[in-house]
């Protein structure tokens, strides 16, 4: 861990378009502060490239507070760097030393093409929750908070659930580039809630269908997806969404 300014090599996937082909392309950056955050770094480079004519490396970003989960890269060999529960934009250059060699590429998935350096296509994500990540109830005034009794643990884990911010780690992480950890906390979330329960089989199957539409593969439970996720949603979800495909398949199309 580094006190003092840092001299650092950054090799950055560079690519125009997901119809070319791309590289690592060397930088070299002098007096970066340990108490910048990565995407800081990011654009001192940036700005340094622009004082230099050349294009910026382009990057996803947005609220730069761990929400949005945008700020997807993957960084020496991990999704959003060496620290764990932590997105991109809250890594602080003091995880680093001065002298590293930091390699910083994007999402690697057929599903995740590239539009342009470190920034992929992740609309297939939102595809799956139109496929079924929603309720259909009046969304009027919101009900009194104990007009629906709902146990605490339940209540605690569709909140846990619904922590996902769909960044694509674990999709990243997966040797079968699984989406599969993504779709069951969009699904378990609901499906663990009263409101959730008039199209809980019919909302597995849609999303279940979608996502491998979208050509993501199937999960062999390595345990990469949790351990690498920003928000440590577990396998557990995964767990209930096989147990309500399951069961979807025998309920008649009208229990549906």
């Amino acid at each position: 861990m580094s006190t003092g300014n840092m001299n650092l090599t950054l090799k950055v996937w560079r690519q125009k378009n997901n119809k070319t082909e791309g590289a690592l392309v060397d930088y070299k950056l002098a007096g970066i502060s340990p108490d910048m955050s990565f995407l800081e770094m990011f654009d001192v480079l940036n700005e340094d490239l622009i004082t230099k004519g050349e294009e910026p490396v382009v990057f996803d970003h947005d609220c730069r507070e761990g929400i949005c989960g945008m700020c997807s890269m993957f960084i020496n060999g991990r999704p959003h760097g060496p620290k764990d529960l932590v997105t991109t934009c809250q890594l602080h250059m003091r995880s680093f030393k001065d002298g590293d060699t930091i390699v910083v590429e994007p999402w690697r998935a057929a599903a995740f093409p590239v539009v342009k350096d470190l920034t992929v296509d992740r609309s297939a994500f939102d595809r799956i929750i139109a496929a079924g990540g929603f309720i259909s109830v009046n969304t009027g005034n919101a009900q009194d908070a104990n007009s629906l009794p709902i146990p605490k643990m339940q209540a605690d884990a569709a909140f846990e659930a619904a922590a996902c911010i769909g960044c694509g780690a674990c999709v990243a992480t997966c040797k079968n580039a699984s989406a599969m950890l993504f779709a069951s906390a969009k699904i378990s979330q609901l499906a663990r809630l009263p409101q959730g329960q008039p199209e809980r089989y019919r909302r597995v199957q849609s999303m279940v269908a979608q996502m491998d539409a979208e050509g993501f593969g199937n999960c062999t439970n390595t345990g990469a997806c949790e351990a690498e996720c920003p928000k440590g949603i577990s396998l557990e979800n995964i767990a209930l969404m096989n147990r309500d495909f399951g069961s979807a398949k025998f309920l008649s199309e009208e229990a549906l």
